[in-house]
């Protein structure tokens, strides 16, 4: 099963199952592959998995201005749209929950079902605080700095202190190295993210899967989504921010396992809007 890209202002990636349609919404600082690559193949095997990189990752140009949680709904929206998805689930991660959020309040009739990761409806001082620094030494082009912040607060304790002294510096200085430019644009979008409302209007099965050991998103500000989001089912998995990296089977047994039990819908033509 081969992977398809296309570009034009996102670069898209899809992996065709044949399936119901997912599309996936990746973090802050990450990408369609950083993030959700150990789990692709899972997901794909039932799905038709698309995707896009946020303006300044991947092979995405860096945006000329603050980037926009609606722009990058819509952008997501309009690759379901060449690939002829008329309706999808929507798979979110970290930042991406916002985004998936977003895509169920303004595409609510195309929405099947979101699944959240690690992610929260507003930023707090926490969280907000961090990505404020975050912004600035990616604005100054302090990548080794930053990762130095990042690496200790993205992974559990459990697994952080399972490192040897060399493994952890090898550790940062990979994280360094593959920061992307748009990283910092897209920390900057945390902190004024707020989707209370959006959260209130959803209404499609939801799953709220909480990275327990999340020392970047505190599982207070993970179970705060579930508790706005009406009817949610919540599930755990006890990793740091990346469960990608730390528990990726378990994250797509999760996910893989919610879409299942959705009920079968009918097909609709492709949607050429």
């Amino acid at each position: 099963m081969g992977a398809a890209l296309t570009s034009s202002y996102a670069r898209t990636v899809r992996k065709e199952s044949g399936g119901p349609g997912l599309l996936l919404a990746h973090g802050g600082g990450g990408s369609v592959e950083s993030n959700f690559g150990p789990i692709l193949d899972a997901l794909a095997e039932e799905y038709t998995v698309v995707g896009v990189d946020y303006p300044g990752t991947g092979d995405t140009p860096r945006a000329s201005g603050p980037l926009e949680l609606d722009a990058l709904a819509d952008q997501l929206v309009a690759a379901a749209d060449a690939e002829g998805l008329e309706r999808f689930a929507v798979l979110g991660y970290s930042l991406g929950g916002n985004v998936a959020v977003r895509i169920a309040a303004r595409y609510p009739e195309r929405v099947t079902a979101l699944v959240l990761t690690a992610t929260f409806a507003r930023a707090g001082r926490w969280l907000g605080s961090i990505t404020d620094l975050w912004s600035e030494l990616a604005r100054r082009g302090e990548d080794e700095l930053l990762a130095r912040l990042l690496v200790p607060l993205t992974l559990s304790p459990q697994a952080l202190e399972g490192l040897t002294g060399q493994q952890l510096e090898a550790a940062v200085l990979a994280t360094a190295a593959a920061f992307p430019p748009g990283g910092g644009d897209h920390a900057a979008l945390v902190k004024g993210a707020d989707l209370r409302a959006d959260l209130a209007r959803v209404g499609v099965p939801a799953l709220v899967i909480a990275t327990t050991a999340d020392r970047l998103v505190p599982v207070e500000l993970q179970r705060a989504v579930a508790d706005a989001l009406p009817g949610a089912r919540w599930a755990e998995l006890p990793t740091g921010h990346l469960p990608f990296v730390e528990r990726p089977q378990e994250w797509a047994d999760l996910v893989t396992g919610f879409l299942a039990e959705l009920p079968d819908l009918p097909e609709l033509p492709a949607h050429r809007g």
